[in-house]
């Protein structure tokens, strides 16, 4: 038989131990629990932002002037160097003027002689008028004098006119450039025969300044110009910038001066021109630029990290550390983006904390170990 004393000594050391053991468990419980996770926040900033919009565009001249001849005949002379720049009025090609001068002096001749009839022809009537009103003449005699006298008048207008056409003949054996512009390369040389149908003998181009040409979908006009509105009524000034095909910014503005009447209805555009300065004559005909449409002075708006935003099958969102260090969501509508920025044009507040670091780690609700990240980083 086992007495009291006994028993008690034998449970007090398992209540000892059963104690001992719990709180052992207790204690790795603690040690296992994790921490909240470490992220990078960057508030949610006003900054003043110049909207912009980029565009893939054409560089045009202004004027394209294709030369040809207008009169048949052997060329003379080539009075221009492939490539160089040229002035209105300047002389560029001259085709033989022998034929066309021995027109023009023809032509002469038979004005000169249609006058002498028409002098003979006055003189023939005046006297039959004059013999007419004494009654020695018949007035039949009056009126062949008076038809002839018509007819001599109207034979020294059509020489006149055959004069006119030999004279605009011989002016077209001297080819003139119409505008000021680079001519390019010259389809015949010294020597050839030229015709109305040779085709363009060069194309000249006008330098400075050039149209820049770009496509915009009529959704990204409707947001360009909502953009522009403000509050008084009036609207933003914008500037049309371009990058050079090596991604080099080019150094002068254009000026937006032309939007479309009509969209595309196959690729539902607009096409719209701005007229950009070229006195370095980098842009030439034809080349591809990008094509950057902004606001000529800064606005305030809220902006966000590039980072900080995610996107799923509802659209874009951001993750917000709130006063509680709880992570939550909040979906929002973008603006253009801003170098590493993006412009949050409503669902968020300044000043929120916005996720750009660790955002893979946390989930929404959970609690976060928040650091406020300098300028630049987490981006």
């Amino acid at each position: 038989m086992v007495t009291g004393s006994s028993a008690s000594s034998r449970f007090f050391p398992r209540c000892v131990l059963a104690l001992v053991l719990g709180a052992a468990a207790l204690g790795t419980a603690a040690a296992q629990t994790p921490p909240p996770p470490a992220v990078g926040v960057r508030p949610a900033e006003i900054r003043g932002v110049a909207r912009a919009y980029d565009f893939v565009g054409r560089i045009r001249a202004i004027n394209t002037v294709q030369l040809r001849a207008r009169v048949e005949g052997f060329l003379e002379k080539v009075l221009f160097t492939e490539g160089q720049e040229v002035k209105a009025g300047a002389a560029l090609y001259e085709i033989e003027k022998s034929i066309y001068q021995a027109q023009v002096e023809q032509a002469q001749a038979n004005v000169a002689s249609a006058k002498a009839q028409l002098v003979n022809a006055e003189l023939q009537y005046n006297r039959s008028l004059e013999l007419a009103k004494h009654q020695n003449a018949p007035q039949a005699t009056v009126d062949q004098d008076k038809a002839k006298l018509d007819s001599a008048k109207a034979q020294v207008l059509l020489e006149q006119a055959a004069l006119d056409l030999a004279q605009i003949n011989l002016g077209y054996t001297e080819i003139a450039a119409p505008i000021d512009g680079r001519i390019g390369l010259t389809a015949f040389t010294q020597g050839n025969l030229v015709n109305p149908g040779s085709g363009v003998l060069a194309t000249i181009v006008s330098q400075d300044p050039m149209y820049v040409q770009f496509p915009v979908s009529e959704r990204e006009l409707q947001n360009i110009r909502q953009a522009r509105q403000q509050a008084n009524g009036s609207l933003i000034k914008i500037e049309v910038l371009v990058k050079l095909a090596n991604g080099q910014a080019y150094q002068h503005p254009g000026l937006w001066n032309f939007t479309d009447v009509q969209v595309d209805q196959q690729t539902d555009t607009l096409l719209m021109r701005a007229t950009i300065p070229n006195p370095e004559r980098q842009l030439i005909d034809g080349a591809f630029v990008t094509v950057e449409v902004r606001e000529r002075q800064e606005q305030p708006r809220l902006v966000v990290p590039q980072a900080a935003l995610q996107l799923d099958q509802a659209g874009s969102y951001v993750l917000v550390v709130n006063d509680e260090n709880k992570v939550e969501m909040r979906r929002v509508a973008l603006g253009p983006n801003q170098d590493t920025d993006v412009i949050v044009q409503s669902g968020l507040k300044e000043g929120e904390r916005v996720i750009v670091d660790g955002v893979q780690k946390v989930r929404v609700g959970q609690v976060v170990n928040a650091t406020v990240l300098p300028s630049g980083k987490g981006t």
